[in-house]
């Protein structure tokens, strides 16, 4: 059986002002350093049987990935696939703004600027393909957006589904497949 961890980022001053971050980078907050210390306790705690943390490049991300690889011992590696999506002229705009949540429904839009939905799959889906294929347990740290093309590789989706689709920050997820079979 194989097995793959999903976490969301610590808590942003983004988050706590309801901005979308995207691709620029933004610190955690001090709630968010905490939240990212309490799950590397309760994931040493539980003895989850990861080998290594793979984390996105962006420094909310990998402060996130460091709390947790140093409570646990479980060695770190950046991959940078794991970057959250380019959203464009949308990054630093209300998260729930009505014109984003009408321009995230559009897979191909490039969101003047960014990166499509399309692109964003694309990236994560290699990358869940070679994990998949392989016989190690991974942690991925990430983002929101990645999330979603993470529960998506997993599970069918309708187009409402994956557009509404998120996790909570250092909300973790667990996403097993038989290896012979793959995912």
């Amino acid at each position: 059986m194989g097995t793959l961890y999903f976490i969301r980022h610590g808590q942003t001053v983004w988050n706590v002002e309801n901005k979308i971050c995207g691709a620029t980078d933004i610190a955690l907050t001090a709630l968010g350093h905490r939240q990212a210390v309490e799950l590397g306790k309760r994931i040493a705690a539980e003895k989850l049987p990861i080998d290594e943390i793979l984390y996105s490049p962006l420094i909310r991300a990998s402060e996130t990935a460091r709390h947790v690889s140093e409570e646990t011992g479980i060695s770190m590696r950046m991959e940078p696939r794991l970057k959250e999506q380019n959203f464009g002229r949308y990054e630093s705009t209300p998260r729930d703004g009505q014109e984003f949540r009408v321009a995230k429904a559009h897979f191909l839009d490039h969101y003047d600027g960014g990166e499509t939905m399309m692109q964003l799959c694309q990236r994560i889906y290699n990358l869940l393909d070679e994990i998949c294929s392989g016989d190690k347990t991974y942690l991925l740290v990430a983002h929101n957006g990645i999330s979603r093309a993470v529960h998506s590789y997993f599970y069918d989706m309708t187009n409402e589904e994956f557009a509404a689709f998120g996790i909570g920050n250092c909300e973790i997820r667990i996403y097993t497949w038989r290896r012979e079979e793959g995912r």
